[in-house]
């Protein structure tokens, strides 16, 4: 993700792999910190900047990938499909993208056939359980993005913060991991459904995510879906 980090807004990048520090960026940092890896995700999208990973994110629909806007550049790319990273699934161009608040929709040069990540339509109860995915950094500090496709349990705090771009989003605290660089645009799931697109954490045990039902008509207006 392109998590912010917290504690200075250090648009983080390892490899161009984004979480804000404490909102999530585009550079690739949390790889997510604890937790375990994931061995079939077929909605998963893993997010390139001129060949380079630089965040995670989910396809919605045969021509749209939701992943974060801090992690928006030139010349991007997806691989669709793939656990690993680095092989496997389905790479397509992405040729245009629209944003609001961290929330991005990248559409695709290519249509891609696989099970697509559903959508909530409203936000987690406080307290609930939810899950994370992404590649992001494994570590605060001195190791690279996760090759694997990593997810951890967290628990969701307020449904009523903002994101880097202040939009609404959801608040949470780790179980048994956490969210960092390479984790933004990662999605934030509660009974099966994306509730959140990471967008900050501190590295730590926070991280908040854009919240998808706050943006629900915009991501239909724009896709579809």
């Amino acid at each position: 993700m392109r998590l912010r980090v917290v504690i200075a807004s250090l648009a983080l990048s390892v490899a161009g792999i984004g979480v804000h520090a404490a909102p999530a960026a585009a550079d690739v940092q949390p790889n997510i910190i604890g937790g375990g890896t994931v061995s079939s995700a077929p909605w998963a999208a893993a997010v390139f900047r001129s060949g380079s990973f630089t965040c995670s994110g989910t396809i919605i629909a045969a021509q749209w990938v939701l992943t974060a806007r801090h992690c928006t550049s030139s010349s991007m790319s997806v691989r669709v499909g793939s656990v690993n990273r680095t092989s496997g699934g389905v790479v397509a161009n992405v040729v245009s993208y629209s944003t609001r608040y961290d929330l991005a929709l990248l559409r695709l040069d290519r249509s891609i056939s696989t099970t697509y990540m559903r959508l909530a339509s409203a936000n987690p109860p406080i307290n609930s359980t939810n899950n994370i995915y992404g590649w992001g950094m494994t570590c605060y500090s001195g190791c690279s993005a996760s090759t694997v496709l990593k997810t951890a349990t967290v628990r969701v705090t307020s449904t009523s913060a903002t994101d880097y771009y202040g939009g609404p989003a959801i608040a949470s605290t780790r179980i048994n991991g956490n969210a960092w660089r390479g984790d933004s645009g990662g999605p934030q799931t509660y009974n099966g459904l994306q509730v959140g697109v990471a967008s900050t954490a501190d590295g730590s045990t926070r991280q908040w995510y854009g919240s998808v039902p706050a943006n629900r008509s915009w991501i239909t207006s724009v896709s579809g879906v």
